[in-house]
């Protein structure tokens, strides 16, 4: 008797769903521009953003069910795709499986047709194999495993770029405190390992807090943005504010981590899931509005320039010959 699927895994559906619309045929337009004083600037697919955040609306997904926060993840993760990194080395992936080290996609693409017909059937349709896919990335610090929701990586060059994301709809002064220091903490783990990564936290906060609690809104924006100045630890920060046309994210606990198995084997997972185009079209079409309020953005905490500060991070600390698409791109911009 099939189980009913989980909120993670109709959000999936969805998330894929939207990010193909996107990107058609997996091309992405260039999010770079020239900006009116004439210099590059980097215009984030808001529009994309909005319609990701509107899902767990949708879903009444929780805090819990890890939804909510992946959808910022899955956006950072297409906007790393638009600014000319490859499908396979930005993760999450926008298709099952959403972590497939690079060495395992050149080996696909280097078998017969038929040889690598039968493995990638079996990744696309088996949960996580222990050692080659997975559900969630977790990377050794200086002194112990973080997950890290969106990275570049391969174990030629080591992590080049790792993203945190948090996220909070609710309880602004009860949260705000805790979710700070955890940034904090994590920022000097990974920063003392990997000082060669860009290294990043974005975070998804719910536009109420600018009148519930505005002295707390104001105190975290502060927070934020020292967070991004300091030389030890993030190398850029970025806010997203969300508004909501209804009723927002309940929150409801701290977010699950994806348990990764010590074990060899299968880890079963569930965001593999036949929906069809129609029934997905119909739901994208009904989300629930979501506005991003740029207007009450710090500029130091400005996504698009957070983006910018991460793509430059990769490319400036990579020789010319590596990451050519994103480079090609950033260059465009000056002739426009």
């Amino acid at each position: 008797m099939a189980t009913e699927r989980t909120a993670k895994a109709k959000a999936w559906a969805l998330f894929d769903r939207i990010v193909e619309r996107a990107a058609p045929g997996g091309e992405h337009t260039t999010p770079w521009a020239k900006g009116i004083d004439g210099k590059r600037q980097y215009k984030p697919d808001y529009e994309t953003l909005c319609l990701l955040l509107g899902v767990p609306l949708w879903l009444k997904a929780n805090t819990q069910s890890g939804v909510p926060a992946l959808a910022l993840d899955v956006w950072l993760s297409y906007e790393l795709r638009r600014a000319g990194f490859g499908t396979d080395q930005t993760w999450p992936r926008p298709q099952h499986p959403r972590i497939l080290p690079a060495a395992v996609a050149k080996l696909l693409d280097a078998l017969p047709r038929k040889e690598a017909a039968s493995i990638r059937d079996l990744i696309s349709k088996e949960g996580a194999i222990t050692g080659v896919t997975s559900a969630s990335a977790k990377i050794l610090g200086k002194n112990y495993l973080k997950q890290v929701d969106v990275i570049i990586t391969d174990w030629s060059t080591g992590p080049e770029l790792l993203i945190s994301t948090k996220r909070m709809d609710s309880s602004f002064g009860k949260n705000a405190p805790n979710r700070v220091e955890e940034s904090y903490g994590d920022a000097k783990n990974l920063r003392l390992r990997h000082p060669q990564a860009a290294l990043g936290f974005v975070f998804g906060l719910s536009a109420n807090a600018l009148t519930e609690e505005p002295s707390t809104a104001e105190w975290l924006f502060d927070l934020l943005t020292k967070l991004g100045q300091e030389d030890d630890a993030y190398h850029a920060t970025g806010l997203i504010l969300m508004e909501y046309s209804g009723g927002g994210v309940v929150e409801d606990g701290e977010e699950r981590e994806e348990k990764i198995p010590e074990e060899p084997g299968v880890e079963p997972q569930n965001d593999v899931v036949p929906d069809t185009d129609g029934d997905q079209e119909k739901t994208i079409a009904r989300l629930p509005k979501v506005n991003i309020r740029l207007d009450a953005t710090p500029d130091e905490l400005n996504p698009g320039r957070f983006l910018a500060a991460m793509v430059d991070r990769v490319l400036g600390t990579t020789p010319v010959t590596m990451h050519k698409e994103a480079r090609k791109r950033r260059a465009d911009a000056a002739q426009l």
